[in-house]
């Protein structure tokens, strides 16, 4: 048996199994595949996205360089955010409301709100972005 990919002609995708390719090919010339959505014929088999990748396990020596990266990235993506955005505390979401409707001009801030103000922006149509900041280690630590 062999599972293909298939999609219609109205984007709907799904799957489909069959003996072999020439299976597929003769159910397909005979219009005997037809999409479980819209019932159409006009199907064709898509690529499909399923890979097996035979490498070897990374090692503790990879695993900690690669947890070193990403706390290195981390760092400069808190930096870039911290020197090139405007820190309005808690009055975030009210700045961004006015920055969307504009009564301020636009620029990059950054500061805190609630669940109740980030569901109010999502319905007013106000694209942001939720960036967990690490923070300062204690100097007392």
């Amino acid at each position: 048996m062999i599972a293909f990919d298939l999609e219609c002609t109205n984007g709907h995708t799904f799957e489909g199994w069959f003996a072999d390719s020439s299976a597929y090919e003769d159910q397909k010339a005979r219009s005997l595949i037809a999409c479980p959505f819209c019932e159409t014929t006009d199907v064709a088999k898509k690529l499909s996205t399923f890979a097996i990748k035979s490498s070897p396990r990374p090692g503790a020596a990879d695993l900690a360089g690669k947890k070193a990266r990403i706390e290195a990235l981390g760092k400069e993506i808190s930096h870039f955010v911290e020197n090139n955005f405007d820190d309005v505390g808690c009055d975030f979401a009210k700045e961004a409301l006015k920055i969307h409707y504009g009564a301020e001009e636009p620029r990059n801030i950054r500061g805190v709100s609630t669940d109740a103000e980030e569901k109010t922006l999502q319905e007013e149509g106000v694209k942001f972005f939720k960036f967990p900041v690490a923070k300062p280690p204690d100097p007392d630590a």
